[in-house]
């Protein structure tokens, strides 16, 4: 099984949104989340999170940088296209403009 990083992505007004929902829409949504888990479970390596704010770190210069990263998993299957099929009907499309990146872990050479 191949590993991959699964990026979730939406407009920040997307993100605003979400910050306002109610905690019943709160609830709901993470229900939806733990019930997509149970049944992609075999293929899960780790749910992940969700993430923060971000910082651009360059040779001469940190700055707080501006992206549409949401959260991410470690998921496994034997392709990207498989596991592509696995994220039908994920809980993120419920966004607007939800997109899921799906990105293979490469071996490191010589390991």
């Amino acid at each position: 099984m191949k590993k991959f990083l699964v990026l979730y992505r939406a407009p920040k007004a997307a993100f605003e949104q979400m910050m306002k929902a109610t905690p019943e829409q709160q609830k709901a949504g993470m229900d939806a989340w733990m019930a997509w888990g149970k049944t992609a479970a075999s293929s899960l390596v780790d749910m992940g999170a969700p993430l923060g704010k971000s910082l651009s770190v360059k040779k001469a210069s940190v700055t707080p940088a501006d992206n549409d990263l949401g959260g991410y998993s470690i998921m496994q299957a034997e392709s990207k296209e498989a596991l592509a099929k696995t994220l039908e009907g994920h809980p993120h499309f419920m966004m607007d403009g939800g997109t899921i990146d799906v990105v293979e872990v490469m071996p490191i050479p010589g390991m």
